[in-house]
């Protein structure tokens, strides 16, 4: 089984550099191609819209570092894939639930998404329904104060919390906010998010009351879900933004990926009830590098990031670890679809073909 792990060089027609990001590319296409596409495909959205070709690899990214393992394995057998049919699958469950619509229009291969520019909110959307990982870490250490809420005494790690915690965390650098560090990726408070919502790119303070609905809505809606296949939702990142709809208004709307094993901590439902965690995301290989590392601290130390940058570059896994991940991301996916997943032999000549047949957005080679 191939992975795709270069997926940046792809000859789509495009009119801006390719963003590359640690496992989307995204091809932003020409305005005559958005207006031919709008109408040719019947997208719901103004003519005037802005589109993307999203394409997703199959690389491994943890502790902000790409891993790669023996035998010029250089992502994950299936990864791509799963992590685009479960969001695909819970973007069009929130749709029909009358929650909000999301930024992909289609999805022409198992990798590869169409999807409308969206004006990102500059938050992670965190919400959380256990107390484990930095949450507990923070709580072991006496912190009681999360984003605002105050958590009891006497809680105990991987507890179910009595309600959602919502904890969102800034998306970049935010400057001129009163007691928001200007670092990247900190704890804010709802009451900072409705004191300057205009500065985190919210239209309205009314919105920062509607994407925490979203937010619960999303959540309950795949717990229930993934209940049914005894699995545990434990928590998740949602991203939100603003795009214009069929009518020219501008609505809030899901985006980036959702309710993933990469986004998200999914715990195995038997083990649990046997008092064991059993990770089905990415946590998993995040311990399995911890207990692989001479010197776990460099995978934790922030400040050590120039030494596991290195460890990272000069680091070949074990085949076995890509494997694990396979078959933890491929099986959650096909636990919640209910099907075998599409897992491509040749990924990249497929992408170009169909781009070519479909839309017509290859340049010639």
């Amino acid at each position: 089984m191939r992975v795709l792990a270069v997926n940046d060089d792809l000859p789509i027609r495009t009119f801006e550099p390719v963003h590359s990001g640690k496992v989307r590319a995204v091809y932003w296409l020409s305005e005559a191609d958005n207006r031919r596409l709008i109408r040719e495909r019947q997208y719901p959205i103004p003519e005037t819209a802005e589109l993307a070709v999203m394409v997703i690899s199959d690389r491994l990214s943890a502790f902000e570092c790409m891993w790669r393992a023996e035998g010029g394995l250089d992502g994950v057998p299936g990864k791509g894939a799963a992590l685009n049919a479960i969001s695909g699958h819970w973007f069009e469950a929130f749709k029909k639930a009358g929650l909000a619509r999301s930024h992909i229009l289609e999805t022409p291969h198992p990798l590869v998404w169409i999807v409308q520019r969206a004006k990102p909110v500059m938050i992670e959307a965190i919400a959380r329904q256990y107390i484990t990982g930095s949450m507990w870490r923070a709580y072991e250490q006496g912190d009681r104060r999360f984003c605002g809420v105050r958590l009891p005494d006497g809680l105990v790690r991987d507890q179910r919390l009595d309600s959602l915690l919502i904890t969102p965390s800034t998306k970049g650098v935010m400057s001129g906010i009163p007691g928001v560090p200007e670092v990247d990726d900190v704890n804010v408070s709802q009451a900072i998010l409705k004191t300057h919502w205009a500065a985190f790119k919210f239209r309205e303070q009314e919105d920062v009351e509607h994407y925490a609905r979203l937010l619960a809505s999303g959540f309950s809606l795949i717990e229930t879900a993934l209940a049914g296949v005894n699995q545990i939702f434990v928590d998740t990142k949602f991203e939100f933004g603003y795009a214009q709809n069929r009518d020219g208004t501008e609505e809030l709307i899901y985006m980036d990926e959702v309710g993933t094993p990469d986004s998200s901590r999914i715990w195995d439902g038997d083990a649990f009830a046997r008092g064991d965690v059993v990770e089905n995301s990415k946590e998993g290989f995040r311990q399995a590098l911890l207990n692989f590392a001479a010197d776990p601290d460099v995978l934790l130390n922030k400040s050590r990031m120039d030494e596991r940058l290195a460890f990272a570059r000069n680091t070949v896994l074990p085949t076995q670890m890509m494997l694990d991940v396979s078959k933890t991301y491929v099986g959650v996916a096909e636990r919640i679809m209910g099907e075998k997943l599409d897992v491509s032999d040749d990924p990249r000549t497929e992408i170009i073909q169909v781009l070519r047949d479909n839309f017509d957005i290859i340049d010639p080679q």
